[in-house]
């Protein structure tokens, strides 16, 4: 088997994070990645679900913004009820 190398771009911090866990389940950042590559190729897919925070949606955010000023203004913010978001 012939072996090439890979380079990504990370946040510093995040690697180094990585490796500590990394290495407290016996591995380095190589052997991490190769397991996940081979996952990604063995079910065609990114083995975990990737989904976007229900905060950072365009309407939410716009919402904070003008409830952000109308307290700027003195102005009392309008109550609402509580919306569930799965964990």
């Amino acid at each position: 088997m012939t072996t090439t190398n890979v380079s990504i771009r990370m946040d510093a911090e995040l690697k180094r994070e990585s490796e500590r866990l990394f290495a407290d389940m016996g591995m380095n950042m190589t052997t991490a990645f190769t397991l996940f590559a081979k996952a990604v190729v063995r079910e065609g897919r990114i083995p975990f679900e990737i989904k976007a925070d229900p905060f950072y949606s365009r309407g939410n955010l716009e919402r904070l913004t003008r409830a952000a000023k109308d307290m700027e203004n003195g102005e009392r913010l309008a109550e609402h009820e509580p919306v569930e978001v799965d964990p």
